[in-house]
């Protein structure tokens, strides 16, 4: 476990807000994010933040653009910030992303390698977009991969479980958090 880390991705005010669907996700992703320290493996918190101004949106980008009309993921204002039920402690890393994938705009590959991270385990809001945009990514860069379905959230619960049953299967390792917990848990 030494090599893995935990992707906690776009948990942030704002999003919970829209996301949040009253199932006790949040307190699932905290008991990922205890687990994980308990064994060592390392957690990594990825934002998106935009610079005020938006100088990396561009009018091509639909989601991006929805995303600044919207009024989201302003760098320092209080809805851009990570969720206070899963805040990150000494040691934890942030990494803010410009786009859809934590790899895309960001230095993540950059604090892997320098950790020598191989394998990744991907949470965050939406199912939809930045774990299947960071799945993609990661498959391409050969990480090894395990989805922690129940902590992982979408707004549409149809496309969460498509992707989480049958798609995400065939490149990683899809798992529950309690399930993650015993397999990683110190013997």
């Amino acid at each position: 476990m030494a090599n893995s880390a935990l992707l906690v991705m776009d948990v942030q005010r704002d999003v919970v807000a829209i996301a949040d669907d009253g199932s006790g996700y949040l307190q699932r992703l905290r008991r990922a994010i205890d687990g994980a320290r308990a064994a060592g493996i390392t957690v990594i918190y990825v934002v998106l933040g935009l610079r005020p101004g938006d100088p990396e949106v561009s009018p091509r980008n639909r989601v991006m653009t929805n995303v600044v009309r919207a009024g989201l993921f302003t760098e320092g204002a209080p809805g851009t910030e990570i969720h206070d039920d899963i805040a990150p402690r000494q040691g934890d890393v942030v990494v803010t992303k410009r786009r859809g994938s934590a790899f895309s705009g960001s230095d993540l590959d950059l604090v892997l390698r320098a950790r020598n991270i191989d394998s990744l385990v991907l949470t965050g809001i939406a199912t939809s977009a930045v774990v299947l945009s960071t799945l993609w990514h990661a498959i391409d860069l050969d990480f090894d991969l395990t989805v922690l379905a129940d902590a992982c959230l979408d707004t549409d619960p149809e496309v969460h479980r498509m992707l989480t049953e049958k798609l995400f299967p065939q490149w990683a390792d899809v798992l529950a958090v309690d399930d993650w917990i015993k397999a990683i848990a110190p013997q």
